[in-house]
């Protein structure tokens, strides 16, 4: 199913398969879960086997039909080095992704150990942007493996945020999306833990977007740190100094 997002750093989401597993503490109160077992329920047929991993071969080309470019995150619903996706799909993925080229795609994943395994395999496109998600400071590795990507642009999602993450090496890093878990259960988010990475990316010329302080009441608590919003973003093919607005890549 592709559709309009709500997410703050993206225009539309697209799931070329849907369904994942837990692996560390930031899956512990997975929205993707939740939805999809809601979607479960109302008989939406690309999750008749809820949250368990399913190839949704019938996606694959959905973007080649959307003629306006967008930003497009891909898998929302799942994870695409997830270890039971097979290789070949893996490579069908991007060359979708190649061949619809007046998008820009992101993909994140927790699973940068097979990211970095299967990099060398990987043609990559330059309208593709590659991230990782580190919830914690001992899930750092991730972006060392991230750094070995052959992707164009490279970036992180510290979401959702569980502690401080001081003295980040940004080498090679494209962009920093920060934001607090929400939704039932929704553990908490420091506010000194934001801006120390704020800082960290002003230091070093990288663009920092913050997505939510979160909670049960997501919208009731905003995304305002110290009295304005950062909504920075890399631009396509440019150095990591270059910023513009959501919704403006070239």
């Amino acid at each position: 199913m592709a559709q309009n997002s709500a997410i703050e750093w993206t225009e539309m989401t697209w799931n070329p398969l849907t369904g994942c597993t837990k692996i560390s503490p930031g899956c512990k109160h997975c929205y993707a879960e939740r939805m999809s077992l809601r979607l479960q329920a109302m008989g939406q047929p690309n999750y008749a086997n809820g949250f368990r991993l399913t190839l949704q071969e019938h996606m694959l080309e959905a973007p080649l039909a959307w003629k306006k470019p967008r930003l497009v995150f891909v898998n929302s619903m799942s994870d695409l080095f997830h270890k039971d996706v097979p290789v070949g799909y893996v490579l069908r993925v991007f060359d979708v992704m190649r061949r619809a080229h007046w998008h820009v795609f992101q993909i994140l994943t927790k699973r940068s150990g097979r990211l970095m395994q299967m990099s060398a395999k990987i043609p990559w496109p330059e309208n593709v942007w590659i991230g990782v998600s580190v919830e914690r400071a001992d899930y750092t590795f991730r972006i060392g493996h991230l750094r070995q990507s052959g992707a164009a642009t490279r970036f992180l999602s510290l979401e959702p945020l569980l502690g401080p993450l001081p003295d980040l090496d940004l080498s090679g890093i494209d962009w920093v999306i920060a934001g607090g878990e929400s939704g039932p259960g929704a553990r908490p988010l420091a506010e000194a833990w934001v801006t120390d990475i704020r800082d960290q990316c002003v230091a070093a010329g990288v663009p920092f977007f913050f997505k939510q302080w979160g909670g049960v009441f997501k919208k009731r608590n905003g995304r305002s740190l110290e009295g304005r919003t950062w909504d920075e973003m890399p631009v396509l093919g440019a150095p990591s100094a270059a910023r513009m607005p959501l919704g403006m890549v070239s």
